[in-house]
């Protein structure tokens, strides 16, 4: 045998193992075709193809995290907003995925795109902003259904921003704003009205016991007293003040005979 036939065999036979053989990763399968048709999703591992007959595709079956782009959407109460999500979604069949669809994360992304803007134009601002799980749950239901023909399962569905004008943003603050202001004179109110009951029964109690407003004087030339004050205040009994009261009534009501 020649050096030159030597070297034949030996390239045919570099030729025929890289073409028959293909080591696929553990988060991968292949779809092999044979002469056009599907045998077989194959892997992880050592692959075994018969050249230029077989043909095989990668799978990946990790999950992938899909960024939808921004979205102009208008909402069910008038209100133009731009929203964006992300999608993370798996190949579970990874026949189904090659042959059901041509480009399968394309065509993700596209029916995402679709889903996002129909959603969330059937809800309210308000339901957009605060009922997120719910947009959510349903987008995610919405893609799974129409991916599931193509082998692909969506596993979660997340909005991430929603823009909303300045206009709005500013119609937005000042209704916050006269939120809180509604409920600090609400609290303010709550306040009045306890502070009125509290005193209203402290003067019922000291209507049925007089001396406990005498108490209250001495209490309060305590507290005076221990701020260093220099004012002095002596509590006089209003007893005293009776006598005086009644003899001024009794001449009223002379001078109002006598007239």
């Amino acid at each position: 045998m020649s050096v030159f036939t030597l070297v034949a065999v030996i390239i045919l036979v570099l030729f025929f193992l890289s073409s028959a053989l293909r080591i696929l990763n553990e988060y991968e399968r292949g779809v092999v075709f044979r002469l056009g048709r599907v045998i077989d999703a194959k892997g992880p591992g050592l692959i075994i193809l018969i050249p230029v007959v077989d043909k095989i595709i990668k799978v990946s079956l990790r999950l992938v995290a899909l960024d939808v782009d921004p979205q102009d959407v208008i909402t069910r109460d008038n209100v133009s907003v731009k929203v964006n999500a992300v999608i993370y979604f798996r190949v579970v069949d990874p026949i189904k995925a090659i042959i059901e669809v041509e480009n399968y994360s394309y065509a993700m992304s596209q029916l995402a795109q679709t889903t996002l803007r129909s959603v969330c134009g059937q809800a309210e601002l308000d339901e957009l902003l605060s009922a997120r799980e719910k947009i959510n749950r349903e987008l995610q239901e919405i893609l799974d259904m129409h991916t599931d023909p193509w082998g692909i399962k969506v596993a979660n569905v997340e909005l991430k921003h929603i823009d909303l004008p300045q206009e709005m943003q500013r119609a937005m603050a000042k209704q916050a704003e006269a939120e809180r202001e509604r409920r600090a004179k609400i609290i303010n109110a709550e306040g009045e009205f306890q502070a009125s009951q509290k005193l209203a029964d402290a003067a019922e109690i000291i209507q049925k016991h007089p001396m406990a407003l005498q108490l209250r004087y001495l209490q309060t030339m305590r507290e005076m007293a221990a701020e260093n004050s220099t004012t002095t205040i002596f509590p006089v009994p209003l007893d005293l003040f009776q006598p005086l009261v009644k003899f001024l009534n009794r001449d009223q009501d002379a001078e109002k005979n006598k007239a």
